[in-house]
């Protein structure tokens, strides 16, 4: 039987599937899905092409509209969307970003051994769920004033150095050093900064988690060796969230106000969710601005929670910050939109990226890159679903030929949540997890069905397409030992 998106899509390679500029009269551009042919009919089956497709209509796109094999529904763009615009006639979406502003994952690395954590994993589980907020609407220890609050959103994640969560590393190897330029807290409602006040350092819930790791698998000994990973069974440490409640807010309030500005400007769109404005425009660097904001307030969470996190590990390992070995490998973005030097038609030019559920690959030498790594290039985290692995890979040449300097962030869900909770309960999944070793903390035992690892592709089988494209290089694989969800 002849699958719906044959005679559609043009296949360039087993991984490359072209999406022509002549499927719908007004892409400016074509589109391009990474992606495994037996891939496909999920993608087709759930109307991801038809986002594809639809970014392609936003004005100032240059190159194509591009998703990622981890692509998957979302509001306006895919999640596993990539689109670059033109900064003099280009526009700024925020359905291009996403409503979690900058959701991203940090890793930590340990000199523990699996031998040495795993008679430990529930105590440490105990003390991180302790220490560290988690679920829908959590609040967290900190509480912050107006004034706070503000330079939490200008500072990032060096406003939680200077309150001493944190060492001067953490920042050196962060993605823009943990703070967005242009942020101005002064385009960010009240409404948002309410709800960001008392949840700084917290989890969420969701897809958001910690997760105490172990290495399973290294492809590439050197490199893994410039992360910081030395050896099978060494024990990582994962954090998954964003900009909580902050972040969401700022979306709310510009999807609004951009859906009149599209019309202000004359712009004409297949879908609203793609509601933008032009980069030069008020409008436009306004949503810049508080973007950034929620991204700094991402930053200074993730750091906030690195802090006591380490504080955990120390109490339960009765051993020193230095005796742990427990540093920052990277921290990157998924969810964000920024300015950057790519080349376009023969020409470096300033475009706006937009990377919704899609990380950063840049490669090795470009000045962005942390010193220490610029001679290998930028880690790329990869998480996958509680159940399976990880991966950490590295960004490449092709990836900036191609994506502007972009891969896959994760697995990609499959089922809705709904649907999830229909294959399986919260206390049936925690079973099945600890009977393949997979200790689990969570708030609420009802939402953790929606985690499930059928709601979710492999992210072996995700890996294997940007590995196999070029987009990303595998480095090495991660297992999960305990795991924290909201």
């Amino acid at each position: 039987m002849t699958s719906p998106w044959h005679g559609i899509l043009k296949k360039i390679d087993d991984y490359r599937w072209e999406i022509p500029q002549s499927y719908k009269v007004g892409m400016r551009v074509p589109g391009l899905v990474y992606a495994s042919e037996r891939m496909l009919n999920q993608i087709w089956e759930e109307h991801a092409i038809e986002q594809i497709a639809n970014v392609a209509f936003l004005p100032g796109i240059v190159g194509r509209s591009m998703a990622m094999p981890d692509i998957h529904w979302g509001y306006g763009f895919p999640i596993g969307g990539v689109a670059a615009t033109r900064i003099s006639d280009g526009v700024i979406s925020p359905g291009g970003v996403g409503f979690d502003i900058n959701c991203g994952t940090r890793l930590l690395r340990t000199n523990l051994s699996v031998e040495e954590v795993q008679p430990k994993i529930d105590e440490l589980l105990n003390e991180l769920f302790s220490k560290i907020p988690s679920g829908v609407g959590s609040s967290g220890n900190i509480k912050l004033s107006g004034t706070d609050i503000d330079n939490v959103m200008t500072r990032g994640g060096s406003w939680a150095l200077e309150k001493g969560m944190g060492e001067a590393e953490d920042i050196k190897l962060t993605e823009e050093s943990g703070s967005l330029s242009g942020a101005n807290p002064d385009k960010v409602s009240n409404k948002a900064k309410t709800r960001g006040a008392s949840q700084l350092g917290t989890l969420g819930s969701g897809n958001h988690f910690l997760e105490v790791q172990v290495v399973d698998e290294i492809f590439d000994p050197e490199v893994a060796a410039v992360f910081g990973v030395q050896a099978l069974g060494q024990v990582l440490f994962l954090i998954h969230t964003g900009s909580r409640g902050l972040g969401h807010q700022v979306c709310t309030d510009y999807v609004q106000l951009l859906n009149e500005a599209v019309k202000k400007y004359g712009i004409n769109l297949p879908d609203r969710q793609l509601a933008c404005a032009p980069l030069k425009s008020d409008d436009g660097q306004n949503y810049l601005a508080a973007m950034a904001c929620a991204a700094n307030y991402a930053w200074a969470n993730r750091q906030c929670i690195t802090h006591w996190a380490r504080d955990a590990f120390m109490k339960v390992f009765e051993k020193g910050r230095l005796d742990l070995g427990m540093d920052q490998i990277y921290d990157v973005a998924h969810n964000i939109a920024k300015i950057e030097e790519h080349m376009v038609d023969g020409k470096v030019q300033n475009v706006c990226v937009h990377r919704k559920g899609a990380t950063r690959s840049f490669p090795a030498g470009r000045p962005e890159i942390p010193a220490v790594y610029r001679k290998v290039g930028q880690p790329v985290i990869i998480p996958g679903d509680m159940g399976r692995y990880s991966y950490v890979a590295v960004g490449t040449e092709t990836a900036m030929r191609e994506t502007f300097g972009s891969t896959c962030h994760g697995a990609g869900r499959i089922l809705s949540r709904g649907a999830a909770k229909k294959t399986t309960s919260g206390t049936q999944l925690l079973d099945t997890l600890r009977s393949q070793g997979i200790s689990i903390r969570v708030g609420d035992i009802g939402s953790l069905a929606e985690e499930a690892s059928e709601a979710y592709k492999d992210v072996a089988d995700v890996v294997e397409v940007t590995h196999k494209a070029g987009i990303a290089r595998n480095i090495f694989k991660t297992r999960p030992l305990g795991v924290i969800k909201g």
